[in-house]
């Protein structure tokens, strides 16, 4: 069973499909693009838990996942518990790393580098915490993703609206402030997976970001291998292992992201036991020929087999994708690529055709398609995202 029906559920569906799996897919969207690719679909809030576990119980299914599906990780841990069924962590511990404000808190109590923060449920009692951070100050919804709800806030004033925008985002009506971290270079954003509770796959990408974007907190490009330093590379690694060893996590994927900032420190953002949205784990595949959605499949179904393909990232050159957008509302008239980079498209994937409506980058749901590119050096690579209008261009009219 799969909760959600976006189009990153497609190769999941697709790998289950190579391993001779029989794929269910549930949420209370018929018409989302990877409805038409499961065997069996039902109309459901993958947000009722007992609701889901119903119909997992009335289906007899032997595994349960919620890939790049952030709303749905909870009811699939709370399903997999209840019916005995595979999963990377206990109720409990998966609940602790997707609520924001309580792996905070977690990360705090036991000796992890993390901002201040705070949780929130109320907006009268968020307004009145201005005393207790440094500005400037992050403001997120405790359980969303894709960066919606996201705002940087810089001094008081802002407070307030930043504050409604969480709120309004936010599925469970909490929202967390916390220190905005200054980071040094890029953030990470990427994929690892742990095999009884060893991190046996741990891999670091540059997040870029379109500074130009209505909002300029939806990553934008993808990069490996990353520039971060190797030390706090494997200062993360090692602590991400602690992580995993203390909440008792066993085996599947997770979407992890990280940054080194500029008072020496690397930290651990977030860990997601899902796969990625924005298509990392496929990017993975492409930079270092890492079989993460076969294995987490596998793995969702308590099949171990495939376990020793599972190693360290080694890159192939230098990969990069694209998350193409718009820059404002409008219709869509074309995807223009300059000549000189035809050599290094490795794939282009649009998700939409001349004429249709699309909207401005506020978040992930409103990428319009990838683009996939191969360079074979780092300098190459550097240049070419540090201006992306230069030779791609989204029109519209």
């Amino acid at each position: 069973m799969l909760l959600g029906g976006l189009r990153y559920l497609i190769p999941v569906i697709e790998a289950a499909h190579r391993l001779g799996h029989y794929v269910i897919t549930v949420d209370y969207v018929p018409g989302n693009v990877a409805h038409g690719y499961s065997d069996e679909y039902h109309n459901l809030s993958i947000l009722d838990r007992d609701a889901v576990l119903s119909l997992a119980r009335e289906l007899q299914i032997d595994g349960i996942m919620s890939f790049a599906v952030d709303p749905g990780v909870v009811t699939a841990a709370y399903v997999a518990e209840k019916m005995g069924l595979p999963f990377q962590g206990s109720y409990e511990s998966v609940s602790i790393l997707q609520d924001k404000a309580r792996f905070r808190a977690f990360l705090a109590a036991n000796g992890f580098n993390v901002p201040a923060a705070r949780g929130f449920t109320s907006r009268a009692e968020a307004l009145a915490s201005v005393n207790q951070f440094n500005w400037p100050v992050i403001v997120k919804p405790v359980d969303s993703a894709g960066s919606k709800g996201v705002s940087r806030v810089d001094s008081p004033a802002g407070l307030p609206a930043a504050v409604e925008y969480a709120m309004s985002e936010s599925h469970s009506g909490t929202i967390i402030i916390e220190d905005f971290l200054e980071k040094e270079g890029c953030s990470s954003d990427s994929e690892c997976f742990t095999v009884n509770g060893r991190l046996c796959f741990c891999s670091f990408s540059d997040q870029r970001f379109d500074a130009r974007a209505e909002n300029p907190y939806t990553p934008a490009a993808y990069s490996w291998p990353s520039e971060m330093p190797e030390s706090a590379q494997s200062e993360l690694t090692s602590e991400l292992q602690r992580l995993m060893s203390l909440l008792g996590m066993r085996s599947g994927i997770y979407n992890v992201e990280t940054r080194l900032c500029t008072d020496g420190k690397p930290y651990i953002m977030e860990v997601s036991p899902r796969g990625g949205g924005n298509r990392l784990a496929e990017m993975l595949g492409y930079a270092a020929s890492a079989p993460l959605i076969e294995s987490a499949v596998r793995f969702a179904l308590g099949e171990e087999s495939g376990a020793e393909q599972l190693e360290m990232p080694r890159y192939n050159g230098y990969l990069a994708e694209v998350i193409l957008h718009a820059d404002r509302d409008g219709e869509f008239a074309g995807l223009e690529i300059s000549p000189d980079f035809s050599g290094h498209i490795v794939e282009e994937d649009l998700w939409v055709k001349q004429g249709d409506k699309v909207s401005s980058f506020t978040g992930a749901n409103h990428a319009i398609g990838t683009l996939v590119v191969r360079f074979a050096d780092r300098d190459s690579l550097t240049d070419a995202l540090a201006d992306i209008s230069a030779w791609c261009r989204v029109r519209l009219r």
